[in-house]
C-alpha cells in the first residue's frame, strides 16, 4: 500500500497550522512531536498546548505556543546561531537535518530578496521560539508519517502589507514569493496574509505536486488545522486528507515536449545552459543527444520535458539559456507508474505487484570511499525502504 497526504489550503499555510493538522489527524503522535520541541532548548517558560478548536463553521485543533512578555532575546537570531542551536540539541538526527533543511530555504529566501548571503541572514519573526516550535514540530511530524508522497492545493495569494522587522511589506511577502515559485495560486479576493515564510518553506522542504492526475485512492483520515487569523467569510484552515493506494494502477498525465537544435554554442557553456535549465522549476528532464546537421555540421539535439502549466517560462528559459532561434513543442499524454519518493528513496510497485527500489545517486554523490562504499550505502538505503534488514548491522 501507499499513502498520499493532500494538504488542502482552505484559509492558507502557516507552520502552526501544518502541526496542527497532522495532530489532528493523528492525535497519537503528539506527545512524540512535543517532546522533540522540548529537545530544542525550548525554555519551561515557553508553553506548548495542542487544543480542541472550533469556529462558525469547522471543528478541529490549533497548536499555541505561549511566549512570557519579556521575551526578547529570541527576537534576532542569525542563521548561524540558529543552526548552531540545532546542533547543540537533543532532536533526533532525521529531525534535526529536516528542521535544518527548511531554516536553509527560508534563509536562502530571505538573503536572496534583501541582497545577503544566507550565511548572514538573521531571523527576526522567525527567530522567536514559537516559529522555531512550528519547525521542528513539522519537522518531527514528517518524520513520524513514514513514506508518503504530497501534494496541495492551488494556494490562496492574499494581499495587502503586513508590518515586519524590513518595514511594510507586500503580501505575499518577498520571501513568500521566492519559496513558492513555481506553484500555483489564485487570489480569493481575501485581504491579509495566507501563507505564511514558515508555511512556505514547509512546502518548500516537502515539494508537494499540484496535479490531480491520481489513480483511485482510499480517503482514510483528515485532520483540520486551525490558525490563529481570521477571514470573513471562510474557516482559516489548512485541511489534511490522507489516502491509500495499491499502487498498481498506471497514472495517466499530459507532459510538455520541447525539441530544438544547437550547432553554434561552445560545448562548455551548453553544458551550463542545459544544467540550469534542469534547474528551473516545473522541468522533468533534459536529453542531449549529438547529431550532423546541414552542412556535416556537429549538432545538439535538446528534447526538454516539463509541466503543461509552465511551458511559457519554460520556452523563455530555452531561449534565455541557448543560441536557439526557434523551438518546436507540444503537449503529449504520458503514461507513469505511481511512485513513492522519501529520503533520496523512490519506490515503485509494477502492475504485476512486484515493488522496486531505487536509491537517488545524487544523495550518494558526497560518500566518501569511491564506486565500492558508494553501492554499499544504496543497497542499505534500499533494504531499509523495503523493510529489509541490514546483514553487516
Amino acid at each position: 500500500m501507499s499513502r498520499r497526504i493532500h494538504l488542502d489550503a482552505v484559509g492558507g499555510v502557516a507552520g502552526d497550522m501544518f502541526v496542527a493538522a497532522l495532530l489532528d489527524a493523528h492525535p497519537d503522535k503528539t506527545n512524540g512531536a512535543l517532546a522533540a520541541i522540548r529537545a530544542t532548548g525550548l525554555p519551561q517558560s515557553v508553553g506548548l498546548n495542542v487544543l480542541p478548536h472550533r469556529d462558525h463553521t469547522l471543528t478541529g485543533t490549533r497548536f499555541e505556543v505561549t511566549l512570557p512578555e519579556e521575551n526578547s532575546s529570541a527576537d534576532r537570531v542569525s542563521y548561524h546561531e540558529l543552526n548552531a542551536r540545532l546542533n547543540d540539541s537533543d532532536l533526533s538526527a532525521d529531525t534535526r537535518e529536516r528542521a535544518q533543511d527548511i531554516f536553509s530555504r527560508l534563509a536562502a529566501a530571505e538573503g536572496t530578496v534583501h541582497g545577503v548571503d544566507s550565511k548572514d541572514v538573521t531571523f527576526h519573526e522567525v527567530g522567536n521560539w514559537d516559529s522555531i516550535a512550528d519547525i521542528v514540530g513539522a519537522a518531527h511530524l514528517i518524520n513520524a508519517y513514514g513514506t508518503v508522497s504530497w501534494s496541495v492545493s492551488a494556494l490562496p495569494m492574499g494581499s495587502g502589507r503586513i508590518k515586519s522587522a524590513h518595514g511594510n511589506l507586500p503580501l505575499p511577502a518577498p520571501a513568500v514569493v521566492e519559496l513558492l515559485k513555481g506553484y500555483i495560486l489564485h487570489d480569493d479576493g481575501r485581504l491579509g496574509e495566507r501563507i505564511t515564510p514558515t508555511g512556505a518553506a514547509i512546502l518548500a522542504h516537502l515539494m508537494p505536486v499540484q496535479d490531480s492526475t491520481h489513480g483511485p485512492e482510499t480517503l482514510v483520515e483528515c485532520g483540520i488545522g486551525f490558525g490563529s487569523k481570521k477571514f470573513p467569510g471562510i474557516s482559516n484552515v489548512l485541511r489534511l486528507l490522507e489516502f491509500e493506494s495499491a499502487m498498481t494502477s498506471l497514472l495517466e498525465d499530459r507532459v510538455l515536449v520541447l525539441n530544438f537544435e544547437i550547432d553554434d554554442q561552445s560545448p562548455e557553456d551548453l553544458a551550463v545552459g542545459l544544467d540550469n535549465l534542469r534547474d528551473l522549476n516545473g522541468v522533468l528532464d533534459v536529453l542531449h543527444t549529438p547529431a550532423f546537421g546541414k552542412k556535416g555540421r556537429v549538432t545538439a539535439q535538446i528534447q526538454l520535458l516539463a509541466r503543461e502549466e509552465m511551458r511559457e517560462s519554460v520556452i523563455t528559459a530555452c531561449f534565455e539559456e541557448t543560441t536557439t532561434l526557434g523551438l518546436r513543442w507540444e503537449v503529449k499524454r504520458r503514461a507513469k507508474l505511481q511512485r513513492v519518493e522519501a529520503d533520496g528513496v523512490k519506490l515503485v510497485t509494477r502492475p504485476g505487484g512486484v515493488t522496486t527500489v531505487k536509491a537517488e545517486m545524487g544523495h550518494l554523490s558526497e560518500v566518501d570511499g569511491g564506486y565500492a562504499e558508494r553501492m554499499v550505502r544504496r543497497r542499505r538505503k534500499e533494504d531499509a525502504a523495503l523493510g529489509k534488514k541490514d546483514i553487516n548491522d
